[in-house]
């Protein structure tokens, strides 16, 4: 099925996010389908089959994910309140409540795509970027950015890394994308984490390949 025109339109970020005519709802009735909660480091995940909407494709035993024209049916797909059915979204399938944690992106062929955290139970009826309940840095019209409640901040980045890095500190309020490549924190979301989040992606073209478990760089702050 092509992803619905609302769902392009919310990719799209040189446009006005807030002229969206998105109602949120509480995400009433999520089963909690997330497989345990992570309290210290290397945290280890994979993609969430039960999230994916039914344009995400998974691979590589869940670690990958491919975006396609036509996906899935959703007359054929389980009916699922945990799955995001109006947005190219799929989740980490661990949670993290505390500790200090750091995960890469491969990024392949993709020229629209988000990468960050959002609260567990965030609603499926939202976007990952266009609430209060999800912080993400994406990439679309060839510029970087950093997104959340519908605000959208310009990245400065020169050009597009094809390794990308996301460092998350729940106790300090850190979340920060990193130049995998560098080892240089590019930019940085201050907030004040209150409920467990789960490892976020959004993608409308190509292919994200994650690589969790990893140790944090030397030198990241």
């Amino acid at each position: 099925m092509a992803t619905p025109v609302s769902a392009r339109l919310c990719r799209l970020a040189g446009r006005t996010i807030a002229a969206l005519s998105v109602k949120p709802r509480p995400a009433v009735g999520l089963r909690r389908c997330f497989t345990s909660t992570s309290t210290g480091n290397n945290l280890h995940f994979r993609l969430d089959e039960q999230t994916a909407h039914s344009s995400l494709d998974l691979f590589k035993k869940n670690t990958g994910v491919i975006y396609r024209t036509m996906g899935l049916d959703l007359s054929h797909a389980q009916d699922n309140p945990a799955r995001f059915r109006d947005w190219a979204v799929v989740f980490g399938d661990e949670k993290i409540s505390s500790g200090r944690h750091y995960w890469e992106v491969t990024i392949k062929r993709s020229q629209e795509f988000r990468l960050g955290v959002a609260e567990a139970l965030m609603s499926r009826e939202d976007c990952i970027g266009t609430n209060s309940s999800s912080w993400v840095f994406g990439f679309a019209q060839r510029k970087w950015f950093a997104m959340t409640n519908k605000k959208i901040v310009p990245v400065k980045l020169v050009g597009k890394p094809e390794r990308i890095g996301i460092l998350i500190d729940y106790e300090a309020g850190i979340l920060g994308l990193v130049d995998a490549e560098k080892r240089a924190i590019i930019h940085t979301f201050r907030v004040q984490f209150k409920d467990a989040l789960c490892p976020a992606f959004g993608l409308w073209d190509g292919e994200l390949l994650t690589h969790s478990g990893l140790e944090e760089p030397e030198g990241l702050k």
